[in-house]
Parts: C-alpha cells; sequence; structure tokens
C-alpha cells in the first residue's frame, strides 16, 4: 500500500501578507505523513523590479523573462522568499529544506521553445529526479521548491510554480498516492471573478473545455488548469483549488477536479 503524498503550491496575495503567509505555513506544518511545498513569488519579484527600474512584463498569465529580470527573480524565489519560508517551517518543526530545480539536480528543464512569443529565459521541464526526492521525504525532510530550474549546462530558467508543481506530482504518483492541492486568495475556480463565493466545485474535463469557451477560466488560470489536468492524466490521485484554510478546513468550499 502507498503512502500518502501532499504537495502544496502557494501563490497570489498569500505570499505577500506576512500574517497570512505565517498562518498558511502553520496549517502547513500540521499535515501529517509526507509534505512537499511549491512557492510561487511573481508579484512580489515584480515590486523588486520596479525597484531597481526594472519593468516586468507578462502575456497570458506568463512572464517574460530576460537576463536583468532573471537575475530579480532568482534573488527573489531562490533566495528572499525560499529561506524566510524554510526558516518559518523550521519555527513550526518541520525540517523543511530549501531547494531550486538545480540543487542535487533535482529539475532539468529547457529553455522554451520560441514559437509565436519569445518569453525569455523561461523553462519548461524536462524531467524530475523522484529518486533523490524519495531519498528526502524518507528522511524526514520537507522539500520546499522555489520557481527556479536549470537545464545543466550552468543556465537557471525561470519556470512557472505551478507546473513545477505538476510535475513533481506526476513524477512521484508511482510510489505515492499524492493530493495536490493549489492555493491563493480565492476560494476556488469562479465563475464571476468579482463574486468570491461563485466557486465552481467540480470540473473535469469536458466542462473544461466549455468554461473556456464561454471564457469564464481566462488568463492566468488557464496554465493552472492546463497543469492539473496533466498531473491527473499521469496519475496523481487528487486536485483541489482553493484558499489556504483547506487544508485544516474540511467544510471550506473549494474546486476539485478529476479528468
Amino acid at each position: 500500500m502507498k503512502n500518502k503524498l501532499t504537495i502544496v503550491k502557494i501563490g497570489g496575495n498569500v505570499i505577500n501578507d506576512d500574517i497570512a503567509l505565517t498562518t498558511f505555513l502553520t496549517n502547513f506544518a500540521s499535515i501529517e505523513g509526507f509534505k512537499i511545498l511549491v512557492h510561487g513569488g511573481g508579484k512580489k519579484a515584480s515590486k523588486m523590479a520596479e525597484r531597481i527600474g526594472l519593468t516586468p512584463k507578462m502575456i497570458n498569465g506568463r512572464r517574460i523573462t530576460d537576463a536583468a529580470n532573471l537575475d530579480v527573480v532568482t534573488m527573489v524565489y531562490a533566495g528572499l522568499l525560499n529561506k524566510n519560508i524554510t526558516a518559518k517551517l523550521q519555527q513550526q518543526n518541520c525540517n523543511a529544506i530549501g531547494l531550486s530545480g538545480a540543487d542535487a539536480n533535482l529539475i532539468k528543464a529547457h529553455k522554451r521553445i520560441v514559437k509565436d512569443i519569445d518569453y525569455g529565459f523561461a523553462g519548461d521541464v524536462d524531467e524530475v529526479d523522484d529518486k533523490v526526492l524519495k531519498i528526502l521525504l524518507e528522511n524526514n525532510l520537507t522539500p520546499v521548491f522555489c520557481a527556479i530550474t536549470h537545464d545543466k549546462n550552468g543556465q537557471l530558467l525561470n519556470t512557472n510554480a505551478d507546473t513545477i508543481a505538476s510535475e513533481v506530482a506526476a513524477a512521484l504518483a508511482s510510489a505515492y498516492n499524492v493530493y495536490l492541492i493549489y492555493c491563493f486568495e480565492k476560494k476556488g475556480v469562479l465563475k464571476d471573478i468579482n463574486d468570491d463565493d461563485s466557486v465552481i466545485e467540480n470540473i473535469d474535463s469536458e466542462s473544461y473545455k466549455e468554461l473556456k469557451q464561454k471564457n469564464i477560466i481566462v488568463e492566468g488560470m488557464l496554465p493552472k488548469l492546463e497543469n492539473c489536468f496533466y498531473a491527473l492524466n499521469k496519475g496523481v490521485e487528487k486536485i483541489i483549488i482553493g484558499n489556504p484554510s483547506v487544508i485544516v478546513n474540511k467544510d471550506e468550499k473549494y474546486t476539485s477536479l478529476k479528468v
């Protein structure tokens, strides 16, 4: 019988709110059994870029990463955010280890091929080393991934944190019963972006197509949902999208996804 593994991706405004982030990390630390945390931090990176005179650029919910902005996201994701999160988890007696994809060669990627849009130093994942991750987990360490990968040729790459979460979940699905939770400030996928209570509680592949056609799911939610269905098709047991309180509050509304 396979052990349960909970993978949580945290992002959105929760990352920018110290109180909300601390509450989330306290709840995450209380999860029993094996767990992995993946964090974003795009808004903090954008603010840092603006402070030093750079202009962040987004297309279809994805960041354009030139060389200067790659330096910024690496400093913010792999440095400031990752180490603060790791330290706060240690405070909660969760033996966390902060990681990028370059550490222990855990996540190899390639620079995204230019088609219609040049995303710069954006990385698309090629391989996750599940063997090393299992060693960490089995030794009671909790990996904390930032959104930085590498190409094994010395180049760091900015990789969507939702993608990292889904790729890590897919890589470990054969060894564990994987539950993947995407947490952000909303209660789930919404029918009306202006109504926080309009949660779509269940989405499958067919209803997802309809929601896209009706422009209910747009922009940044599109890559998130694509990652969800990718992971489900690779054997991930369950995926939910919701407010961070879903970790401890079973009565909280959220969006559940199935193939």
